[in-house]
């Protein structure tokens, strides 16, 4: 390129370079092994759920127009540096202490590189973004302790809340698997007792037809039936009043003729009349 000497420079940028810009922290000595000077003004960060956060990032570009970069901007360096500030102030702004701490940074990471490109755009400033990354994220020193508190707090909570969970889903099935087998059983009885009643009137319906053809013979009957259930093995004694003998020994025989010694026996009649006052 031709230049006017002593008037006029000619600015040959590396469109090629990979340029880097530190923000929240700066390279005191690259080492090794490496010093780094923390940023407060610039690394001091509010969530959007109004916690502090002490954030380190690193945007890494190149130039995508030279021209653009040399006369539309004064301090490129400046630019990214504040642009980038921008951007990640906002995207936190936008996401809770949580996330920037744990599963959201590589969605901070993205969001925050497409809104530092749309912000350079605007600018004209011939500029590519090619990485943005958080290098490190952590609450302020001052509060560091209070939080890794606040945090083992939330930790145990969530312990209690999968322990109380995994009972519940142990428990339900079990108290579901009982409640069924108890209903199983109810509904079994619940047969086994109708079934029962209808065999009870099916017979009652079949004795009522028997007495009312012959009254008289099935009352004898019943009562028969009756006493064959009752008195067998129970205490008796029969009192007979012509007697002249005091109690009677009775000798009870069993059904294959054995004799069994029981305590039954007659009463006379003076007997009787003797115990009465």
């Amino acid at each position: 390129h031709y230049r006017l000497p002593l008037i006029e420079n000619v600015a040959t940028p590396k469109v090629e370079e990979a340029k880097r810009e530190e923000i929240g922290f700066r390279t005191v000595d690259p080492g090794p092994p490496a010093k780094y000077q923390d940023v407060p003004k610039e690394s001091l960060m509010l969530t959007g759920d109004e916690n502090i956060i002490d954030i380190d990032m690193i945007v890494q570009y190149r130039i995508k127009d030279a021209a653009a970069y040399l006369f539309n901007v004064k301090d490129p360096k400046t630019t990214v540096r504040d642009a980038a500030e921008a951007a990640i102030r906002e995207i936190i702004g936008n996401r809770t202490i949580d996330e920037a701490l744990t599963t959201g940074k590589i969605d901070i990471q993205n969001s925050t590189m497409a809104l530092l490109q749309r912000i350079l755009d605007r600018y004209e400033s011939g500029i590519e973004v090619v990485t943005v990354q958080l290098q490190d994220v952590h609450p302020p020193q001052q509060v560091f302790n209070a939080f890794r508190d606040v945090t083992n707090a939330r930790e145990d909570r969530n312990r209690l809340i999968n322990e109380a969970q995994g009972y519940r889903n142990d428990i339900i099935p079990k108290a579901e698997g009982a409640a069924a087998e108890i209903i199983q059983q109810a509904e079994a009885y619940k047969q086994e007792r109708i079934q029962r009643a209808q065999g009870d009137a099916s017979r009652f319906r079949q004795l009522l037809a028997e007495y009312q053809k012959a009254k008289d013979i099935t009352k004898q009957r019943l009562y028969l039936e009756m006493m064959d259930e009752i008195l067998p093995g129970i205490e008796k004694f029969i009192i007979d009043q012509n007697s002249q003998r005091g109690l009677l020994p009775i000798l009870q025989l069993n059904r294959d003729g054995s004799g069994e010694g029981s305590k039954v026996g007659a009463v006379t009649s003076e007997e009787k009349k003797g115990e009465s006052p």
